[in-house]
């Protein structure tokens, strides 16, 4: 019957459960049950814990897309377009193109010319190679970072912070920026310098027509950014392909040479060049209607037109000699073009193989009229100006959210382009070389050649083609940095690395940075009040070879630990390549210009510093981090090595603190004076201890190191702090000074404040644990240290003006108590004591001689103090001394009585019971009057049982006295009842005991010690700053814990500031070098 009930029961319950299903297009919530019913077992874990499709598909829909150039697109015109997941730009369109637009541009054409003609052409091809090689290089590394992993926008402050921590990061990320902000200067000035010299030069409205013109381009530039950063993108194309037809007019040109040379010609006076844009032929004469008449030429350098006119004795004694500016490849002026020709500043560009006469007084009345060089030259300076020509390599990283594939286009686009802008410019050298005269190379600005760029001469089918495609290229470029820069200092920005960038994080509505625009167009203007080309060039190169150096430096570091996360598909790639591109980028910068290469250092040292010590704390898993990781390991592993030898021992403090309610550290000052101990140097671990289980208190246990570090970062402690939980203090302690620590960088002395209220607390916990603690510490072969009066030491920003640390050296446990005083008086704080030291002579003791000694002594150690030797003879014990005594052992005898705890009581009582609910069976039995047949009271008897029995000699007494026995009275008692009668009877034997003792003679000769050395001590150091005491050990005897913590007590009796000292049982200090 049962059987058919259950199972009709269930049957019932199977029904209703089948209405319910999903399975059968149910709708009601007790259907979710079944959701992902084969993952049952994990469903616990799925908030935190993804399931693998879930990931996927969130990684499917990723975008690295920060708000950049197509949000702001899209938000000016009002429409929002459909996003497309995967971007469609390819390797060519995505990397290559920006990377060539970067290259080439404002160096190629103003400056290259220039460098040919000064350095000549095979230190030009050095010069070009080590830039070339720099940052091929640093291209490999900066694939090999690339494509480990996602690069959002930020490109390479992106790559090297995550790679090389946030210190590393803001420092190089803002060097890049002001790089690319100088590079904005200087395309800025390029453009107004093609504009006044070849386009407009009559438009002189000013003496410094670069800073006025420049400064309006670069407000009319800024303006164009601001209003819509679109217009850039669009007109992107248009300023390629300027660039392009200019190379390929360059080439064009120098092709031409070989068929038909440019009719372009140079005038030498001598071997001077001239500027030929003031007079139409070059000739002092010529003929014009069978008449001998002369020309411009003579009227500027002659005092009239006419034949018989004085002239300059130059003029006079040199002929003029017209010569091709551009003689072609098969001229063999190729030969004339391979060495340097370095000059100072304002010297004549001569052509060295013509016959020139120089006049015995030198004219400067007509040198306005020659070709001169405007500024010094040398190798390192050229270094510094053409570098800026190879930069740009960062294009194709920073637009790595717009590629198709990311970690296949930005390596081969990037290296592709390098590649062929290297080939670029080292056939621009040779062809410049081979093509165009020198005096014509070193001529800057085109002065020679009717004020033409040097490369337009050359160009085909119009120097003009070089004219409007150099200035729109440099208009381009120019915008591209005003564009770009703003946007990495938005990045650096809301990383919220650096505080006080932290208003240029934001901007307008659709994420224009508005703040950091403004900024960035400050310091651009800083570049073209400079007004030289040439003088912002190698500020540009120092900000990006720092840059290219850390790229360099972290693949290198990446490379060497060989972290787990390091998985870079570009696989062409060797930290010793890292490595010597980091070492060609600091030559550079230093070969640049060495007064740059350290401003720009100790700039980014400084951005450094300020980050460590102010920025918002980041772990990005870098890679410094787990350099200090293999560092550390490596130094720990040495360190177990060998043992510690005495001169390197310095305390490794492990402090003890206690938490109070709120989880905080109770004596702050305990860690203040761990730190002015160790002035910031060797181990601190700071730790405490949490009553309990660690699944109930993990969070408190969390929230107490939260606090223990904030109060160790007020306190300047440096160090580590951890906070266990344990089923009790004791076994916490122990835990902590037995494990705390790694290997060889274990703490060997532990600090801990004196426990005050171990008198007044209701059991004797307190106590225990510091004597056990005590006992621990020294078998550990751990010195300890006791500071009394915690509270009362002084801060970290106090300054004591005078006083004294006295050293009360009793016995000798290995010199820690004369080395403490001399670290304390390292820090500020305690600096401006004196230390004093005392010692304690017996009867039998030289007093005159123990000073003499321990003075020598002293002077061995390298130690300044003050000596005195304290006489102590022996005495008779006094009345004081015995009383004292007397009463220590009478509190102590109360306390044993008293201290039976709660936990005894019940345990003892529960054990009875059990032991009687195990025997008897629940029925009624007959009163028996033996006392010890258990088995045949009942169980609410069993309480008058325990009480007869343990109370036994009690009511044999009380019956003498009263004579005779009366019959048995039975009376129900309860365990309360039972509990209370015995605790009075146990206290009035106590009392009784209490008056009749007799004090212990040991602890008498103890407690006199302790009296007689605190009299002296107070006598003596009363006024001092800090009394350091030798610290007698616990007994060797656990009965006599309790009165060991009142002989410490009498010992500090009437001293604010004491440091109990016990050594560790080895030497501390030595007299030896």
């Amino acid at each position: 019957m049962t059987c058919c009930f259950l199972y009709f029961s269930l049957f019932l319950i199977d029904e209703s459960h089948k209405e319910s299903t999903p399975f059968i297009n149910s709708n009601n919530d007790g259907g979710r049950i079944y959701e992902g019913k084969n993952m049952a077992l994990y469903e616990e874990e799925i908030d935190s814990t993804p399931m693998v499709a879930s990931l996927l598909s969130k990684l499917a829909n990723y975008t690295n897309l920060t708000q950049g150039v197509r949000e702001h697109e899209e938000a000016e015109d009002g429409v929002r377009r459909v996003a497309v997941m995967v971007p469609q730009m390819g390797t060519f369109i995505g990397v290559y193109l920006p990377c060539m637009q970067n290259i080439l541009g404002v160096i190629l054409f103003l400056r290259l010319t220039w460098i040919v003609g000064t350095a000549g052409i095979l230190e030009s091809f050095a010069i070009v190679s080590m830039c070339c090689i720099c940052t091929l290089l640093t291209a490999i590394s900066m694939s090999a970072i690339a494509t480990n992993g996602v690069v959002p926008a930020g490109g390479s402050y992106y790559m090297i912070s995550r790679s090389l921590g946030p210190e590393f990061g803001g420092a190089v990320g803002l060097c890049f920026y002001l790089g690319t902000t100088f590079a904005g200067s200087l395309y800025i000035l390029g453009t107004i310098e093609i504009l006044l010299m070849y386009i407009v030069p009559t438009a002189t409205v000013h003496k410094d027509n670069m800073r006025v013109y420049g400064t309006c381009c670069l407000l009319l530039m800024a303006l164009v950014v601001f209003v819509g950063v679109k217009y850039v993108n669009k007109l992107a194309l248009v300023f390629l392909s300027c660039v392009v037809l200019s190379i390929m007019a360059t080439y064009a040109g120098a092709i031409k040479t070989l068929i038909e040379p440019p009719e372009f010609s140079v005038c030498l006076l001598g071997n001077r060049s001239l500027k030929n844009e003031i007079f139409p032929s070059c000739a002092k004469t010529e003929v014009v209607k069978n008449i001998s008449v002369t020309t411009d030429l003579w009227k500027h350098f002659c005092d009239s037109e006419y034949s018989n006119a004085t002239c300059d004795e130059f003029f006079t004694l040199n002929n003029l000699t017209e010569i091709p500016a551009i003689p072609g490849l098969l001229s063999g002026v190729i030969k004339d073009n391979l060495w340097s020709n370095y000059g100072p500043a304002n010297m004549e560009i001569e052509k060295k193989d013509l016959p020139s006469q120089s006049p015995q007084i030198p004219s400067n009345d007509r040198n306005q009229y020659f070709v001169f060089s405007d500024i010094a030259t040398y190798f390192t300076l050229l270094v510094g100006i053409y570098f800026p020509s190879v930069t740009g390599i960062m294009a194709g990283s920073n637009r790595s959210g717009d590629l198709r594939d990311a970690q296949r286009s930005i390596p081969i686009g990037t290296i592709l382009a390098i590649l062929t802008s290297s080939f670029l410019y080292m056939t621009f050298v040779v062809l410049f070389g081979a093509c165009i005269e020198g005096v014509v190379l070193r001529d800057k600005f085109g002065f020679s050649v009717k004020k033409t760029p040097v490369i337009g001469v050359l160009a085909w089918p119009s120097p003009w083609v070089i004219v409007i495609g150099s200035f729109f290229s440099c208009c381009g470029a120019a915008l591209q940095s005003l564009t770009g820069a703003p946007r990495l200092l938005q990045a650096i920005a809301r990383d919220g690395i650096i505080p006080f960038l932290q208003v240029f994080g934001h901007g307008k509505t659709n994420g224009e940075p508005t703040w950091a625009l403004l900024l960035t167009v400050g310091i651009c203007e800083i570049g073209i009040l400079i007004a030289s080309l040439d003088e912002v060039a190698p500020i540009l190169s120092m900000f990006f070879l720092m840059c290219y150096l850390f790229v360099n430096l972290a693949c290198a570091v990446q490379t060497l630990l060989r972290t787990p996360n390091w998985r870079p598909r570009f696989k062409f790639y060797h930290w010793t390549l890292s490595f010597l591109g980091m070492s060609l980028c600091l030559s550079l910068m230093f070969i640049c210009s060495w007064y740059y290469a350290l401003i720009a250092i100790v700039i980014a040292g400084c951005i450094y510093k300020y980050i460590e010590y102010r920025g918002a704390v980041k772990e990005w898993g870098d890679g410094i981090r787990g350099l200090s990781l293999n560092a550390a390991r490596y130094a720990l592993i040495r360190l177990e090595e060998a043992p510690l030898h005495t001169k390197n021992w310095r305390p490794q403090v492990l402090v003890l603190c206690k938490l109070n309610a709120d989880l905080e550290v109770k004596h702050p000052r305990l860690l203040s004076f761990t730190s002015q101990l160790k002035a910031g140097k060797g181990l601190t671990i700071v730790c405490s201890v949490l009553e309990g289980t660690y699944m109930t208190r993990k969070e408190d246990a969390n929230l107490g190191e939260t606090k223990m570090k904030v109060t160790m970062a007020a306190e300047r402690t440096k160090g580590f702090s951890h906070v266990i939980v344990s089923s009790s203090l004791r076994d916490g302690f122990s835990i902590l000074i037995q494990s705390a620590g790694l290997g060889g960088m274990k703490h060997n002395a532990v600090l801990m404040a004196w426990p005050v209220g171990w008198r007044q607390a209701r059991d004797s916990l307190a106590r225990r644990n510091f004597i056990e603690t005590v006992r621990e510490t020294t078998e550990a072969n751990q010195a300890l240290l006791v500071a009394k009066n915690i509270d009362h030491f002084p801060k970290n920003q106090e300054r004591l003006k005078e006083g004294a640390i006295d050293v009360w050296w009793i016995v000798h446990d290995g010199g820690l108590l004369m080395l403490l005083p001399f670290l304390l008086m390292q820090h500020k704080v305690w600096r401006k004591c004196k230390m004093r030291i005392f010692t304690v002579a017996q009867l039998d003791d030289n007093s005159i001689q123990m000073k003499k000694d321990l003075q020598v002594f002293l002077y061995h150690l390298r130690l300044d103090a003050e000596v005195e030797v304290v006489e102590m003879h022996d005495s008779d014990i006094s009345a004081f001394t015995y009383e004292k005594t007397l009463k220590m052992e009478q509190r102590s005898q109360m306390l044993k009585e008293m201290q039976l705890s709660r936990t005894e009581r019940e345990r003892e009582i529960q054990s009875i019971t059990d032991v009687s609910r195990g025997s008897i069976k629940r029925r009624k039995w007959p009163v028996v009057d033996s006392p010890l047949n258990t088995q045949s009271i009942p169980e609410d008897e069993v309480a008058q049982l325990i009480h007869d029995r343990n109370t036994a000699s009690h009511s044999v007494t009380n019956e003498k006295a009263a004579g005779a026995t009366p019959d048995r009275v039975h009376m129900t008692w309860t365990k309360d009842k039972l509990l209370n009668e015995r605790n009075k009877h146990r206290e009035g034997m106590a009392v009784k005991d209490m008056f009749n003792m007799k004090p212990n003679q040991s602890n008498v000769r103890r407690m006199h010690t302790a009296v007689k050395l605190n009299e002296v001590v107070v006598k003596k150091s009363k006024d001092s700053q800090l009394v350091l005491l030798n610290m007698p050990g616990p007994p060797k005897n656990k009965k006599g814990d309790e009165n060991y913590m009142e002989f410490l007590e009498v010992l500090m009796e009437g001293l604010d500031r004491v440091l109990l000292v016990r050594g560790g049982g080895r030497e501390v200090i030595t007299i030896y070098s």
